[in-house]
């Protein structure tokens, strides 16, 4: 061996060792407690989503998984938590669509979804219904809008923040049915239902799983679902482009992302063990119990993904002149 192969081979061995050093100083999983950050109330979709994946993450890696709500400005705060966190592994985001892919359009941010948080893993997502309090005496969402364009302003709509799915899901069906519904935002699905319930406020694009017990009791009228097709446990329930709006699809989503700097081996460590819960069929049950669809992604998958997302609301916030007031 000549004395240029000898250092190359030399060099080699010493990067080897270097990064062996480095992976196995990257513990996984982490040696103090996780923590799964959810940017909503407890008692919410994203809530009940959280603790059952968080449940089995925790049952598969043999290590404490903590969810911590951190509620307000439609899921800002808890992104911007977790953009600032340690990038240690330990802390990890249900990331929404609202703060991840719509918030950055239409006001100012203290972070970049792109550049401070990483992407783990897809998550779930679940069309939103929207459901009217059995007081405003309407049955179809025919009869909604024609109540709003009798009396323009009047009727008002709960979202879980400015920027949220809700919010948009809002946004659009007021440009696509010509009509002018108030937009009132909430730290969450618990409370936005709360005052829905107490007739405080007319209507809310909320989740399947918060408001399908309240369909069934008959305090909440069901109008229209959101998704391009029915839900399976909404097969009575026509879809907005059904009800004569054609085209029209709000989703509601959630993915898993980390603090921006977290080292790759950890991310790939986190995509693998989320994947495996979301394909676990007790796991997929339940979630499809609570009306949510599992949807795990590689990392790749989930950026491409965010991307487009980012793009279509991207249009849509210019298109409405969507502003965070």
């Amino acid at each position: 061996m000549n004395l240029r192969n000898f250092l190359r081979s030399a060099a080699l061995a010493t990067a080897a060792m270097v990064l062996g050093s480095a992976l196995q100083a990257q513990d996984f999983p982490p040696k103090k407690p996780v923590t799964l950050v959810v940017g909503f109330a407890a008692g919410g979709a994203a809530d009940a989503a959280a603790r059952l994946i968080a449940k089995k993450l925790a049952s598969n890696i043999g290590q404490s998984v903590v969810v911590d709500n951190r509620g307000g400005a439609g899921g800002n705060i808890a992104h911007q938590f977790v953009a600032n966190a340690a990038p240690d592994g330990s802390v990890l985001l249900f990331g929404s669509i609202g703060p991840l892919t719509i918030a950055p359009h239409i006001m100012k941010l203290p972070y970049d979804p792109f550049k401070d948080l990483a992407a783990v893993s897809g998550g779930v997502n679940f069309p939103n219904v929207l459901v009217a309090h059995k007081s405003l005496g309407v049955k179809t969402l025919a009869e909604f809008v024609a109540l709003e364009k009798k009396k323009p302003g009047t009727l008002d709509y709960a979202s879980t923040g400015a920027g949220s799915a809700s919010h948009l899901a809002g946004e659009l069906f007021n440009q696509r049915a010509g009509i002018n519904m108030v937009h009132v935002p909430y730290k969450g699905g618990a409370p936005a239902l709360q005052d829905l319930l107490g007739e405080r406020i007319a209507s809310y694009f909320a989740a399947p799983p918060t408001a399908l017990p309240h369909i069934e009791s008959g305090k909440l009228v069901p109008l229209a679902t959101t998704g391009s097709t029915r839900p399976v446990y909404m097969p009575h329930i026509p879809t907005v482009a059904e009800a004569g709006y054609e085209g029209f699809e709000a989703l509601n989503w959630y993915a898993f992302v980390a603090p921006g700097k977290t080292p790759a081996p950890l991310l790939d460590r986190w995509n693998q063990e989320i994947v495996k819960v979301l394909n676990d069929p007790g796991v997929k049950d339940a979630l499809s119990h609570h009306g949510m669809t599992p949807q795990p992604m590689s990392r790749a998958e989930l950026t491409t993904f965010m991307r487009k997302e980012d793009a279509k609301w991207s249009a849509i916030v210019r298109e409405r002149k969507i502003t965070s007031n």
